[in-house]
């Protein structure tokens, strides 16, 4: 374990954290504790799906008050402990990949740039797929996208008459590439909100419960056995049904642009949400995959053993990667209780 005195930067990266539990939410309570007891400067990423269900609806909508309470609250979990902050938009931010997307991101990014008071703010924002790259202390580039511009399926700034830096593939290809190559000796996480690689639901692994009572997945109290029937609904999403899911023909797209971009210098760690487990995934297209999407505590699904995979964890949580002043970084996956704790379940070398 790195001394505290020897950490440069701790980069902590928290996702689909957009539904704070009834009377406070115990994963941002462990987030926030965590924070406050570091010296090293702090940094905090949100990994998209910060307000459900539909992001944040135009003002005088329903569902405006609640997701301005959701989106208040993780900012503050920033601004309250002196950290800095950067939130990636998610499919559900794009009012849940609806027609109503585009302007539901860029009322979310004004809110939260707002709110943030120049701590916190929503990267890349105006629906610009990205990259925004930001150097952080001496040793770290963050590079972040926005990979629901990939899935979306409805108005999104494309190009030629876009405002976006990028509004085609090769043009994002080509900035993400040049970001990685220019790092200049950097240790490099990029960081988005659809996994690259994932052992979850998204990534067509189901258990047996989801063969069984596949009602679940629209209503978790629809414990109604459907044997044999149920498998249906697995197999459909394995096959890609859903653009959301990794076997759909626009998210293998979308992977194998961003593996274009990482051939010539993989990432040290790439981080992403969606899934609502926690995942450590060794190899592929960046060195080190993490997939932390459980900043909602209880809101936690499977998580099963794919090539490559160091940890995998049906629990609430979120990731903390340790950047010291030289040598290698140290990734550690915390898990949080129902009372705001949180202890180290796993970790591994960052390099």
């Amino acid at each position: 374990m790195l001394l505290s005195s020897e950490v440069a930067t701790s980069l902590y990266l928290i996702g689909d954290a957009g539904k704070p539990h009834t009377g406070g939410e115990p994963v941002l309570e462990a987030l926030r504790r965590d924070l406050a007891s570091r010296s090293s400067e702090r940094v905090v990423v949100f990994l998209g799906d910060n307000a459900y269900p539909r992001g944040l609806p135009a003002s005088g909508q329903p569902g405006r008050l609640r997701a301005e309470i959701s989106l208040a609250t993780q900012v503050e979990t920033i601004t309250g402990t002196g950290s800095r902050g950067f939130f990636v938009p998610g499919n559900h931010d794009w009012a849940k990949h609806g027609v109503d997307g585009w302007k539901a991101i860029e009322r979310q990014k004004a809110f939260i740039d707002s709110a943030g008071r120049g701590a916190a703010s929503l990267e890349p924002g105006g629906g610009c797929p990205g990259p925004a790259v930001m150097d952080i202390g001496p040793r770290l580039r963050l590079v972040l996208l926005d990979t629901q511009w990939w899935l979306h399926p409805g108005p999104k700034p494309r190009h030629p008459d876009s405002g976006c830096g990028t509004d085609a593939e090769s043009e994002i290809v080509d900035s993400l590439r040049t970001a990685l190559l220019g790092a200049a000796g950097r240790l490099v996480v990029v960081a988005h909100h659809h996994p690259l690689a994932s052992g979850g639901v998204h990534g067509g692994y189901f258990g047996w419960r989801e063969h069984l009572f596949p009602l679940r997945s629209i209503k978790s109290s629809l414990w109604i056995p459907l044997p044999l029937l149920g498998s249906l609904y697995p197999t459909a999403r394995l096959e890609g049904i859903s653009r959301q899911d990794i076997g759909s023909r626009a998210y293998q797209r979308m992977i194998a642009a961003i593996r274009r971009a990482f051939g010539a210098a993989p990432p040290a760690l790439d981080a992403a949400g969606h899934e609502h487990n926690l995942q450590v995934i060794k190899g592929g297209a960046a060195r080190l995959n993490l997939v932390s999407g459980t900043g909602i505590y209880g809101h936690s699904g499977g998580a099963f053993s794919v090539p490559g995979s160091l940890f995998a964890k049906n629990a609430s949580g979120f990731a903390r990667l340790d950047i010291p002043r030289s040598g290698r970084a140290r990734l550690a996956v915390l898990v949080a209780d129902g009372a705001g704790g949180s202890r180290e379940v796993f970790s591994t070398r960052v390099e």
